[in-house]
Order: structure tokens, then C-alpha cells, then sequence
């Protein structure tokens, strides 16, 4: 029987014939040439058949071919093949060739690079995973918070918000408690609020309305013809989400003299979740009591042995529950003693506002915008409890002002306003009613066209001294008169030190900032940037001081 012994590229080894004049004068090719075990295969386990692309060497090596002739076998391209049929007593033992060097190299380069691709196609493969899921969960949340067509909304561009007269978009926020199982009155809007923003300007102004407010319903409700404004929603309420929230806007429109082309309807649950999605908020406690504010009206959640509410004057950080309660609470009388809250609701509406410009900063913020699982935790929360009648193709222009509209440029402002309020508790049974008569609007609506129009200066009654170190009589009254005719107050006009005159005009704000409109205002019709700290030698209990000192003597 014929034996054929092959190498892994196909090369065979033929038995010479015994008496054959080749083989007596050389030894057999299979024992002068030593072929590595590395290339010796098993031929019954060889399963794919040999190629063009490597040339089988399967044929028969006769005297012609050993003797140089022309039809011997062409030398096979050894790199191709990669084989070694180095002869023993030329092959080193221990190190292998440059070539083998080279190749190895190749592939541990090669494999390097393999493995950054397929970590490369890992991120890419999980990103698109993620990146699927997100684009889902939008399209699932979007659709029940907005109108339209959600999916078409994504590869469009933005909407203009609508505008009034002004040239303001008006939204109206409410809150209920329907959510807070054995909560009374749990369709009762107990918080309100107008956020009224200039896409042009990007600023807004934020206005709280009181539950107690005065009105006339129009129509027989629970409570009669007329009663508090927090009963308008639950009165429509059978009529519907979208009827109930139309009424509700249309009322608060009429009394404050906007037209309200937006609302929103949030919960219990939304505030607490959207606080704690974005890893809580910072706000800023502001009590007339030197140790800040303190309601134990929801400590029997604790047995007491816990304050929901209980924060020192200056900035804190909360997390959802705590933001909830401070949001509650109005301080009032309880056995375990409260502080700090003194004006019961418009306390509870500043703190609301600043809870809600506090979770507009943070969700607007890189860290949230980065963090997938926050915004994965705050799209399941606004899709479960926020309701609105925002149009999908409007979502782009909500979140660029989200972004824009900068926390400096934010105006709030509260109807029982502590300076000069234009509603007081006066009025049938301790409701809250207009200063200037019930059901009368109008100083309500001026002071709505005042934020609409800029001209915050005129709601912050803002008291400005006016003082000559000028050495020259007579300027100070000259200034005052200038400024009281942009319809700021002014208080002294006097005289200061001559050290504080050395420039034309300067001023200092002794509000503590407490007056940013008046503070614009002033900067910009006295051309100079605030002075810090307070005016050496000059006693004054306004919330300005303006300075005038010595003048450029004029040009010839």
C-alpha cells in the first residue's frame, strides 16, 4: 500500500524507489529535511480543500526536478505558506528568526487592536441600547404630558411658545393632593402659581396667587356662587381634566389681567419624586426669627421624634420628602410649637417659589443633563403625575428656556407682597380680597403690567436717599427730582462726607439685594455699577444711597 505523509499546505513526501540511482547517491527528502511538528497534521482531519490563494505542493518530486530541470517545481512562496524548512544544523534552537520576531510582533498588534474594537463596538452597541430605550421612554411619557404627535415633534424644530399682548407666554401651575390617600379636600388647588416668560428676553416673573383669594365662580359649586379661588378646579372637575383646568386658568386670568395660554397639573408625588430624581435641591431659608423656621405639623410621621421642618436661616439642601413639607408648611398652631412662619400662606408661597426655581436650576443642570438614570427617574415621574396642554412641537422651545432663563432673571412676586400688598385677609369670613375693594382688579393688573412691561422697580416701594459731597449746593435735589420722575421713592436729601465725592456719582445697596429691580433700575439710569459695602459717615435707613460727588468741570 502507497503511503503518503503531507504537511498542513499540502506538501507530500514520496517514497523513492529502492534501486533508483537518485535515492543511492542522497538520502530520502523526508530524511534530509526536517519539517517542525507545528506544520504536521493528521491528513484525515484536514477539512477544507486547498485554494488558489495557497497552491497545493501535492505532486511528485522526480530526478528532473532534483537535477535543476525546466520542469522542476517552483519554489513556494514560503512567507505565504509559512513554512520552515530550515535545515537542523542551521536552525537556531532557542530564539527564534527576525521573521518569526516580526510575525509575532504582528499579532500581538493585532490582537491589541482587535480587543479596542470590540471594546469600541461594546460602548457603541450600549449606547445605542440606552440611547433606544431613552428616545422609548420619552416617546411614552411625552405622549401622555403633551398633545400632538410626540414622534414627529422630535426631528422638527421647535415651536414658539404662544404670547400675549406683551409679548409674555403665561403658565399657570396648580397643585392638588388626590395622590395623598385621606388627605381632605383632595381636589383643591391649595397652591398656585403664574410663570410668565419672554422667549425674546429670557427672563420671567413668578407670581403666587392665595388658596384663600376671593372670587366669584359664575356658576353654583360646593360652596356657593362665590368662595375661595382654590375651589374653581373642583368645581369643573366632572367636566374633566382639560374643562377643569381651562376654568381654572380663565379665573386666574381675570384677576390678574393675562391672558394664561398654559397650565400644569402637578401633585404631591411629582414634587417629591422630580426632587429626589435629580439628587435634591438647594434653596434659601429667609425668616424674620434669628433661628429660622420650624412647623411640626407632620412629625407625627415620626412619632415626633424627628422635624420635617426645621432649618436655620440661610442655604440648605433637601431631598424630595423634605422638599414636600417645607412646601406644606405655614406654620400652623400645633402643641409641639412652630417659629419662623409668622405669615402662615405667603410664607408658604415663598418657599414654594424658591423650591420651584430651585428644581428648575437642577434639572437644568450638566450634572443632570449627563446623568442617564436621573433623567430616565424624572421622565417616569412627570409621565405618571404632570398633566399640561403643551404641544408636542413645543418641547424643544421648554427646554431651551429651561436652559436660558438664568435664576437672577427670575422676578417673584406675591399679591400680600410684605411692602405694599395689594390683597389682605378683609373680607367675607377671613377670605383674602383686593386692596382696593372686592372683586376690584385693578392695582393687581397694574402691577402685572409693570413685571410684564420690565418696570419691576415700581413693585419693590424701594426708599432711595440722595446725598451731596459734592461741595456744591443744590445737585442732590437736582438728582432726586430725576429719579422721581421714573417713578422711584426717594426719602433724605442731604449732605455726606466730601471724602465719599470723589466720583460724579455712585450709589450703595443697603437692601442686601433684596431689591434687584430697583438695583437694575438704578444702575442703569445713573450709568455706574454698585458701590460694596455701605457710604463712611452717613446714617440712612433707606434701602439705597446714591452719592453725588464732584462734577468734571466743563469743556471749553
Amino acid at each position: 500500500m502507497n503511503r503518503t505523509n503531507s504537511n498542513m499546505d499540502g506538501f507530500v513526501l514520496r517514497r523513492r524507489a529502492q534501486n533508483s540511482d537518485i535515492s543511492r547517491q542522497r538520502p530520502s527528502l523526508s530524511s534530509e529535511r526536517n519539517v517542525p511538528e507545528r506544520f504536521l497534521i493528521d491528513p484525515t482531519k484536514r477539512s477544507e480543500p486547498h485554494t488558489k490563494a495557497t497552491p497545493s505542493l501535492h505532486r511528485t518530486v522526480g530526478p528532473a526536478a532534483i537535477a535543476g530541470d525546466s520542469l522542476a517545481l517552483p519554489t513556494p512562496d514560503r512567507e505565504h505558506l509559512d513554512l520552515d524548512l530550515t535545515l537542523d544544523d542551521e536552525k537556531p534552537t532557542d530564539k527564534p528568526g527576525k521573521k518569526a520576531k516580526k510575525q509575532k510582533k504582528q499579532r500581538k498588534k493585532w490582537s491589541v487592536k482587535k480587543i479596542v474594537l470590540t471594546v469600541v463596538a461594546l460602548i457603541v452597541l450600549a449606547a445605542l441600547i440606552f440611547g433606544g430605550y431613552f428616545v422609548y421612554k420619552f416617546l411614552a411619557t411625552g405622549g401622555k404630558i403633551f398633545k400632538g404627535n410626540v414622534v414627529t415633534a422630535l426631528f422638527e424644530q421647535g415651536q414658539p411658545l404662544k404670547e400675549d399682548p406683551n409679548g409674555r407666554s403665561n403658565i399657570l401651575l396648580f397643585g392638588t393632593s388626590e395622590d395623598d390617600p385621606g388627605h381632605p379636600g383632595q381636589d383643591l388647588t391649595d397652591s398656585i402659581m403664574v410663570v410668565s416668560v419672554s422667549q425674546k428676553k429670557n427672563e420671567a416673573y413668578v407670581v403666587s396667587i392665595p388658596r384663600d383669594f376671593h372670587v366669584q365662580y359664575g356658576q353654583a359649586c360646593v360652596s356657593g356662587y362665590q368662595g375661595k379661588i382654590n375651589v374653581v378646579y373642583s368645581c369643573n372637575k366632572d367636566k374633566g381634566e382639560e374643562a377643569a383646568a381651562a376654568a381654572l386658568r380663565a379665573k386666574i386670568g381675570e384677576v390678574l389681567g393675562l391672558d394664561i395660554q398654559y397650565s400644569a397639573h402637578v401633585n404631591y408625588t411629582v414634587l417629591r419624586e422630580a426632587v429626589d430624581a435629580v439628587g435634591g435641591i438647594d434653596v434659601v431659608i429667609e425668616s424674620s426669627d434669628p433661628d429660622g423656621i420650624m412647623d411640626r405639623n407632620f412629625d407625627w410621621q415620626c412619632n415626633y421624634k424627628c422635624y420635617y421642618v426645621k432649618y436655620p436661616n440661610g442655604p440648605v439642601h433637601l431631598d424630595g420628602i423634605h422638599a414636600l413639607m417645607l412646601a406644606r408648611a405655614r406654620g400652623d398652631p400645633t402643641p409641639y410649637g412652630t417659629y419662623g412662619l409668622g405669615r402662615s400662606n405667603p410664607d408658604r408661597q415663598d418657599n414654594q417659589r424658591k423650591i420651584l426655581i430651585g428644581l428648575k436650576d437642577k434639572a437644568s443642570s450638566a450634572g443632570v443633563l449627563a446623568n442617564p438614570v436621573a433623567i430616565n427617574n424624572l421622565l417616569e415621574t412627570l409621565g405618571n403625575n404632570l398633566r399640561t396642554n403643551f404641544q408636542a412641537n413645543e418641547i424643544k422651545t421648554l427646554i431651551e428656556l429651561g436652559k436660558n432663563v438664568k435664576t437672577e432673571n427670575i422676578t417673584s412676586f406675591s399679591l400680600e407682597n410684605k411692602d405694599k400688598p395689594l390683597a389682605t385677609a378683609s373680607c367675607f369670613s377671613g377670605n383674602i380680597c383686593p386692596n382696593a375693594g372686592n372683586f376690584n382688579y385693578s392695582a393687581i393688573q397694574a402691577a402685572m403690567t409693570a413685571l410684564s412691561t420690565g418696570d419691576v422697580a415700581s413693585l419693590e416701594h424701594a426708599k432711595i436717599d440722595v446725598m451731596n459731597a459734592s461741595g456744591t449746593p443744590g445737585l442732590a435735589q437736582t438728582e432726586a427730582n430725576k429719579l422721581a420722575d421714573k417713578n422711584l421713592i426717594i426719602g433724605t436729601v442731604g449732605n455726606a462726607p466730601d471724602a465719599l465725592g470723589a466720583q460724579p456719582v455712585s450709589f450703595y445697596d443697603l437692601s442686601g439685594g433684596k431689591k434687584p429691580g430697583t438695583l437694575k433700575k438704578l444702575k442703569e439710569l445713573l450709568g455706574v455699577d454698585v458701590t460694596p459695602g455701605e457710604p463712611a459717615g452717613v446714617s440712612s435707613g433707606a434701602d439705597f444711597v446714591v452719592i453725588i460727588g464732584k462734577q468734571p468741570a466743563p469743556q471749553q
